[in-house]
């Protein structure tokens, strides 16, 4: 979703309109693509919760107030505006006539479903002819003539497209960005401790820093230039960077990005963490941090619970075979044994326990 808040936020400082749709009707049912099981129903309550944290997600990359140098404000919309108020007879008849069933079961959402011989309900089926309809109104209530997203959406966007011609004679276009990888294949935003965040409640500045700060070398030049806003001649110049220069391209990556989404004083203060971290061997204090009761720690807590508790790991079990592999840290020290009892005799003078999982992943634990 990166990838397409910078599109419609460079969109925006051309002059065009960008308009950002939130799903409050379509995640009634879910999209099925990519997926091998319905998604969860959600309430109403965790619904609107999620319309919230998008919307804020989105604030950072565009400008709903029409301040900045485009002069012309984003639109949020929700399309539940519409969708919640349609009546099924009506829409069967005005708008699932053009829908072709023999064709809907060769998309990749349904098709790789059946293939794998997995349910796919008669909500999920309709997600197509909802997206299309959402195309369409999009055009007639708000001028939008461009609808934008990943790959994966290419065939409900195609939809719409046609679906816009045949109901409204509107003509309407679509683009896709193609799932972004790393340079060694993997997808972007996945790591070994989960998906990258763009919320600060899921995930911290520093965390977030970190991400970017541990891009693969082959990677700057093109996530610089993705992701953030600096010249291109500037990004050659630090592209061109080799051996142990480039990892000053990389600080400028994980701070260029991370000022983008959480501002220049968030910035600032995770990049003062990973220096005194990884240059003067001490704990930062914009490390994420978990707390654990004073009483607990003077019993003593194994240290693969705290490990997976800190979220350096997935599982106990993750944690205690890295530990055992001798990926854990304990204040900087070799911890081994999974078992060992952290307590109160491990906080430092800073107050904390610090917990590293290999090089790169630090933690800390402070008493509450």
């Amino acid at each position: 979703c990166l990838v397409h808040f910078r599109l419609l936020g460079g969109l925006l400082r051309t002059g065009l309109r960008a308009s950002a749709l939130r799903g409050g009707g379509t995640t009634r049912g879910g999209d099925p693509a990519g997926r091998d099981e319905s998604r969860k129903l959600l309430t109403d309550e965790a619904i609107a919760a999620n319309l919230e944290g998008i919307r804020r997600n989105f604030d950072p990359f565009l400008d709903f107030a029409g301040a900045g140098e485009g002069g012309r404000p984003a639109v949020m919309i929700n399309n539940a505006d519409w969708l919640d108020e349609l009546r099924y007879i009506p829409f069967l008849r005005d708008i699932g006539r053009h829908f072709s069933v023999n064709r809907m079961l060769t998309m990749d959402s349904v098709r790789m479903r059946l293939e794998r011989d997995q349910p796919l309900t008669f909500l999920e089926f309709n997600y197509m002819l909802l997206q299309s309809y959402d195309f369409v109104e999009l055009s007639k209530r708000h001028g939008c003539n461009l609808q934008m997203g990943g790959s994966d959406q290419w065939g409900n966007i195609v939809m719409g497209v046609e679906l816009g011609r045949r109901v409204a004679d509107a003509s309407l276009f679509g683009m896709t960005t193609p799932l972004i990888t790393t340079a060694s294949g993997q997808k972007m935003g996945k790591t070994a401790a989960g998906a990258i965040w763009l919320s600060p409640h899921r995930l911290a500045p520093y965390d977030y820093f970190q991400f970017w700060r541990n891009t693969e070398d082959a990677d700057v030049g093109r996530f610089l230039r993705l992701f953030t806003d600096m010249p291109l001649g500037e990004v050659a110049r630090l592209e061109a960077l080799r051996g142990a220069e480039v990892n000053e391209a990389k600080k400028i990556l994980a701070f260029e990005a991370t000022r983008m989404l959480h501002g220049e004083e968030a910035a600032g203060r995770a990049a003062e963490t990973a220096r005194q971290v990884f240059e003067q061997g001490v704990a930062g204090g914009e490390l994420p941090a978990i707390s654990r009761p004073r009483a607990e720690l003077a019993a003593g807590i194994p240290l693969h619970r705290l490990v997976a508790e800190a979220g350096l790991a997935k599982s106990n079990s993750e944690a205690r075979r890295l530990a055992e592999q001798g990926g854990v840290r304990l204040n900087d020290a070799p911890g081994s044994d999974p078992n060992r009892l952290v307590g109160l005799g491990d906080i430092g003078a800073d107050g904390a326990i610090k917990l590293s999982a290999g090089r790169k992943r630090h933690a800390l634990v402070r008493p509450a």
